[in-house]
């Protein structure tokens, strides 16, 4: 059967992303070649039923994937894209995950003529809630584009921007943005349990208040101050816990510094 997608590493990212579209149906298993050195990891692609080799000299030799994934750390992009030179300069469109690293370093290994495309996913891909972000150079064509955003829309919300300099913001914000929330929920727990609550009761409430709440403010049709004022009653419980969280732009500032360190490092990550 024709290899239609090449996926250059299945660690925690490249899973979660195989896993949404073979799961989706948008490819079939038999379609999907994954380069994989770690054993573990190749083995559960394998599982998928993806083809499978632990270096890129295992692609077939008259593979003709549509698509080629680089799903691989910053730091190795270039050892590891290098060995795909034999797809580049228009014979495939490449799809870059990594954060911080240019079309323009993917043009430089690959030859000036490919098409590329660079995408910020999330880890909630794996359960299809993912948000992916999609930056396409002038190469990559139309239908090559509705492909690799249909791919992405079987993982969650799929956005575009026409300016690749927005990517290392993007990153900052949605690519990073789980642990900033798996980590509040962390916290909001440990208040929970400090304020006498059992461990997993605290767990639980902290958890689904998380959950319910983003579930809200994705389903309803009002801004996030709106629902946030429909809780607060004045001079009420959580107007209490405002004046803390919201004096002097404490969290909003926190989280702004955040972000913004998240974005720095995702542009030297990309020197």
């Amino acid at each position: 059967m024709t290899i239609r997608l090449i996926l250059a590493g299945c660690g925690n990212m490249g899973y979660a992303m195989l896993t949404g579209w073979l799961k989706s149906g948008k490819l079939r298993p038999a379609e999907t070649f994954v380069v994989e050195p770690n054993a573990e990891l190749r083995a559960r692609a394998a599982e998928l039923g993806s083809r499978v080799a632990s270096e890129v000299g295992g692609i077939p030799a008259d593979a003709d994937p549509e698509v080629v994934v680089i799903a691989v750390k910053p730091q190795v992009i270039r050892e590891v894209t290098s060995g795909y030179r034999r797809f580049g300069n228009g014979r495939a469109t490449f799809v870059s995950v990594a954060a911080g690293t240019s079309v323009a370093t993917f043009s430089e290994i690959l030859g000036a003529q490919t098409p590329i495309a660079r995408c910020m996913p999330n880890t909630p891909a794996a359960i299809g809630k993912g948000m992916m972000v999609l930056y396409c150079n002038d190469h990559v064509t139309d239908k090559a584009r509705d492909f690799v955003g249909d791919l992405l829309s079987s993982s969650g919300e799929v956005a575009t921007i026409a300016d690749e300099g927005l990517m290392d913001a993007v990153t900052a914000v949605s690519g990073s943005g789980p642990a900033y929330i798996f980590h509040f929920i962390e916290c909001l727990t440990a208040a929970a349990e400090n304020a006498g609550l059992p461990p997993k009761t605290a767990a639980l409430l902290a958890m689904q208040t998380v959950y319910g709440a983003a579930s809200l403010a994705a389903e309803s049709r009002e801004d996030p101050a709106v629902l946030r004022r429909q809780v607060t009653s004045p001079n009420g419980t959580t107007a209490a816990a405002l004046d803390v969280l919201m004096g002097e732009d404490r969290l909003k500032n926190l989280l702004t510094d955040a972000v913004e360190a998240a974005r720095l490092r995702s542009i030297e990550l990309g020197k």
